[in-house]
């Protein structure tokens, strides 16, 4: 499966849920309390993190798309500390606070990067479950995709009307669900139960083929448009109506912490099919930042340049020789990393100490360097018969090899103008005797703020040169 980074700027998304807030108390451990066999952190560092419904939305902002969340809280430091955080990630909040009620607090005591206590506070809140459903009501036009983040906290009492409401516009609903009963989630266009959770519904599942057919019948019983059974390190299962069931593998280099894993996943799925992506696509975006997640300490957000530099290594599109799509995914997430893209081109159909000089020098321009390459057909027409000496592909794969080259790319024009269009590099770079007005292309990069230079070439060195001395040997 093919995937690609999704524009996530236009993907609208609202959550609705059990927003709290993840408190960390960080500190060193050197010593046992005298009053218990206990040990005494000394605490050095608080931290605060929207946690539950909360936490998907951070996620959702985090990816670049834009969320609102609405919840219920307390009114209290801690319905301040989550409002204030996320807003300054750009997620809108409509809190429903009730005074008499504490926010929901979730506080764990850290050691040397240990979870060593985790004490909640938190009580069932009396929602007003008409009031919640006439603010979401207000805020459905020009929602892409609506999220029920269920932590069984009480924020959620009324699914089927948000469930309905949803519907009637026509716009899909996504559940991450909590409890036994499922039906409250009836008509949903897709839910998110772990296996514990699923399990704890339909029974256990001795393996794959019971749970595909459990989680049909499930499917056929509450109208689900599609089930997505996360199973930890066997990765995730998708079954949807009239498809075969798609098994996707753990995609973890190494787990540090599960905790907001959940949130990830119906986060990037909510955010992707916003945004246009078809479901399996969506689901194996999702599976990426789950395997990006877990190798966090603690309640954590998926940014877009982490998302699309997994895709770039699921791609294989962090080095070397790639299509027109690899690169310029690769280029986004350069650029997100604040890195300057210079571009030079050629034909290097038989390399030698001046090519790899130069390359060098084009290299100390910038951050990456990307190498356009002439296709064949256009070294014969710019070269004259017998040329290239190389193929397309050789030269391509010797040019990959050098450690100055970050990216190499073929074009099959004479130019690479129409390449140019699309790269925008940052800096153009051109070897040989040109003035600046002469190097291909100058116009085009100097036209959005780019910088054109020309570098000198090695003496002595020619491919044209190398070629007559071989035939006339």
């Amino acid at each position: 499966m093919k995937l690609a980074m999704p524009r996530f700027d236009q993907a609208h998304v609202l959550v609705v849920g059990d927003v709290m807030l993840d408190r960390y108390w960080h500190g060193g451990t050197s010593r046992i309390s005298p009053e218990a066999p206990v040990p005494v952190v000394k605490v050095e560092q608080i931290e605060d993190r929207p946690g539950g419904a909360a936490n998907v939305a951070l996620n959702i902002a985090a990816l670049g798309a834009p969320a609102v969340l609405v919840g219920v809280t307390g009114e209290d430091e801690a319905a301040n500390s989550l409002s204030n955080s996320l807003a300054a990630v750009g997620v809108k909040t409509r809190f429903q606070r009730i005074a008499s009620q504490p926010t929901i607090v979730k506080l764990r005591v850290m050691s040397r990067h240990q979870q060593l206590l985790r004490m909640d506070f938190e009580e069932p809140f009396n929602t007003d479950c008409a009031a919640l459903a006439m603010e979401v009501e207000a805020l459905l036009d020009g929602v892409k995709v609506l999220v029920l983040s269920d932590y069984g906290k009480g924020a959620l009492q009324n699914h089927q009307v948000l469930l309905q409401a949803a519907r009637a516009r026509g716009i899909p609903v996504l559940a991450d669900p909590k409890g036994k009963d499922f039906s409250i989630y009836r008509g949903a266009s897709l839910i998110t139960p772990n296996l514990h959770e699923f399990e704890a519904v339909v029974g256990a599942c001795a393996d794959e083929a019971e749970l595909v057919a459990k989680g049909a019948q499930l499917m056929r019983e509450l109208e689900l448009g599609a089930l997505l059974v996360t199973r930890g390190e066997h990765g995730m299962t998708l079954l949807r109506p009239e498809h075969p069931a798609l098994h996707l593998p753990a995609r973890a280099r190494e787990v540090f912490d599960v905790t907001g894993a959940g949130d990830t996943v119906i986060s990037t799925l909510a955010a992707s099919l916003a945004a246009g992506e078809e479901l399996p696509h969506a689901v194996a975006l999702a599976n990426l930042a789950a395997g990006i997640v877990v190798g966090k300490l603690g309640t954590a957000a998926i940014s877009a340049p982490e998302l699309r530099r997994a895709i770039q290594r699921d791609t294989g599109s962090e080095r070397g020789v790639l299509s027109l799509d690899q690169l310029l995914l690769a280029i986004d997430d350069a650029r997100a990393h604040g890195e300057k893209i210079v571009f030079t081109n050629g034909c290097f159909d038989i390399l030698h100490a001046g090519h790899v000089t130069y390359l060098e020098q084009a290299r100390a321009q910038g951050d990456r360097l990307v190498l356009a390459v002439n296709g064949d057909a256009s070294v014969t027409r710019l070269k004259g018969p017998g040329r290239p000496i190389n193929s397309v592909d050789r030269r391509m794969a010797v040019l990959a090899g050098l450690g100055a080259v970050d990216w190499v790319v073929s074009f099959s024009e004479d130019t690479p103008e129409n390449l140019l269009k699309q790269v925008r590099p940052d800096v153009l770079v051109k070897g040989g005797d040109y003035g600046l007005e002469q190097v291909v292309g100058a116009d085009i990069v100097k036209a959005y703020g780019g910088e054109v230079r020309v570098l000198g070439l090695v003496e002595n060195s020619s491919t044209t040169a190398i070629v007559e001395k071989i035939r006339s040997k």
